[in-house]
């Protein structure tokens, strides 16, 4: 699984407008929306429930939240860069300014870890990590991913 498998060039942002990580979560939600079909509210319950159980900050300023969702027809992600860094309760104590969000079917299994651990595959990257926090331009957010992005076998 690849990246680019979880993201189209509408499901990324360059300079996210948030707040707080309620805030987040909820402009993450809209967007996922509009490209998987499902009521922004649903996608951000899922979230919500998914982080009372822990923190999906994972640490170095990077957050991969995720939800399952019983009426998803497949895996979509959206990828954001934030603006202004937010609180997001990570590991590290780091503020959070990329986040790799991922919702899978409730019925996913094995492919809802695949698509974590390939947008953490990811975002070990240091150097495409330094190179998507300076860039502003949504394309060219997306075109550096999909350049980046290289099948693995899982």
């Amino acid at each position: 699984m690849r990246p680019t498998d979880l993201i189209s060039p509408e499901s990324v942002c360059a300079s996210l407008k948030a707040a707080t990580k309620k805030q987040l979560l909820q402009e993450l939600s809209e967007k996922a929306a509009k490209i998987c079909g499902v009521a922004a509210r649903e996608i951000f319950d899922a979230l919500l429930h998914r982080e009372r159980l822990g923190s999906t900050g994972i640490g170095e300023g990077i957050a991969i939240p995720h939800g399952k969702l019983a009426k998803l027809k497949g895996i979509y992600g959206v990828f954001a860069r934030l603006e202004r860094p937010v609180d997001f309760a990570a590991l590290d104590g780091a503020p959070v300014d990329l986040v790799f969000m991922i919702l899978t079917p409730e019925t996913s299994g094995a492919d809802h870890l695949k698509a974590l651990a390939c947008a953490a595959r990811m975002l070990r990257d240091a150097g495409l990590v330094a190179t998507l926090r300076a860039t502003r331009d949504d394309s060219a957010l997306y075109s550096l991913i999909a350049q980046r992005s290289k099948p693995h076998a899982a």
